[in-house]
């Protein structure tokens, strides 16, 4: 447990910035109880008024989580979820930011990863890092991303908001997952054109690559050694699923690739794109499921401009 509370008093003091007779929800599952018992520790030695609610492991990411869970993060000041899946991309993590919870979201985080690489980021260099990337996407209209692995790819951004994930969260209705550190931002809806091949990870594997031909902001062809499993999870969630719903850069320096992608997609050098539901952060799709997928070495240009080459930031 002392190892745990290493990253659980990041989390609830420098992250989430809880202040004594705050009401802190912590939501799990049976594999994530560990977690969310250190995380209860941390927040009830700052004196927080903390609730703890464990509940069925979901199915996949971007599944809801029952309703009196839903209920209970909307009356909150603060939620943290060490889930198996991801709460981030539901309507209940929505609904609970728009009554002014903050909530930081941890799925598939492992016991390692609460003393060991991004949850001990400094948090504050990761905020300026991912303010400077979020800045430039919002003054962008166009991405255009290229790797060594075959990645070519166009989205358009035209309009569309990006989300500063930076780990800080201190203000009413701020979300994002633990450890933090990326950009985000949803592409226009139908544009989206190209090749994408996710050579980092996908479904929380570092197992071969996974080839996706986008067309019409939606994945059309999907081949290569671990495909099969993506496409049943995509299969099952039915055609909403292959819309090309994410963008992302990651902008933490202590992150490590290692098939965990809430850790993967946060690694400095790395992009990522991701399938499925973007409702919840400036899109138009509903899909109730969200998966995500890494490039490595990526050569990214906005309007023209390269920010990334090879993996190096030029900003």
């Amino acid at each position: 447990m002392q190892r745990l509370l290493k990253g659980a008093k990041i989390a609830v003091e420098k992250c989430m910035g809880v202040r004594p007779r705050e009401t802190v929800l912590v939501v799990t599952d049976p594999a994530r109880m560990k977690i969310a018992e250190a995380l209860v520790e941390a927040s009830e030695k700052v004196r927080a008024e903390t609730v703890l609610m464990c509940m069925r492991a979901r199915s996949r990411h971007g599944e809801e989580p029952p309703k009196p869970v839903e209920r209970a993060m909307m009356s909150s000041d603060v939620v943290l979820a060490p889930t198996t899946y991801s709460l981030t991309h539901t309507q209940a993590r929505l609904r609970a930011c728009r009554a002014g919870a903050r909530v930081a979201t941890m799925p598939m985080i492992t016991e390692e990863m609460m003393y060991r690489g991004a949850m001990l980021a400094d948090y504050q260099k990761v905020s300026k890092l991912t303010h400077r990337v979020a800045d430039l996407l919002n003054s962008a209209s166009q991405v255009e991303v290229n790797t060594p692995a075959g990645t070519d790819l166009i989205l358009e951004i035209t309009g569309r908001r990006t989300i500063p994930d930076t780990g800080i969260f201190h203000n009413r209705g701020d979300f994002g997952n633990l450890p933090a550190g990326e950009a985000f931002i949803a592409p226009i809806e139908g544009k989206a054109r190209g090749r994408v091949v996710v050579d980092g990870s996908m479904v929380d594997t570092l197992w071969g690559t996974i080839e996706i031909k986008v067309d019409n902001g939606r994945a059309v062809k999907i081949s290569g050694r671990p495909a099969d499993r993506l496409i049943k999870i995509l299969e099952e969630a039915g055609p909403k699923a292959y819309n090309l719903a994410e963008f992302g850069i990651g902008t933490n320096p202590k992150a490590r690739l290692m098939g965990n992608v809430l850790e993967d997609e946060k690694v400095l050098g790395t992009c990522h794109v991701a399938f499925g539901d973007n409702s919840t952060f400036g899109g138009k799709v509903l899909a109730g499921i969200h998966v995500d997928g890494i490039l490595l070495r990526p050569t990214i240009k906005l309007d023209g401009r390269i920010i990334m080459e090879k993996g190096r930031l030029k900003i």
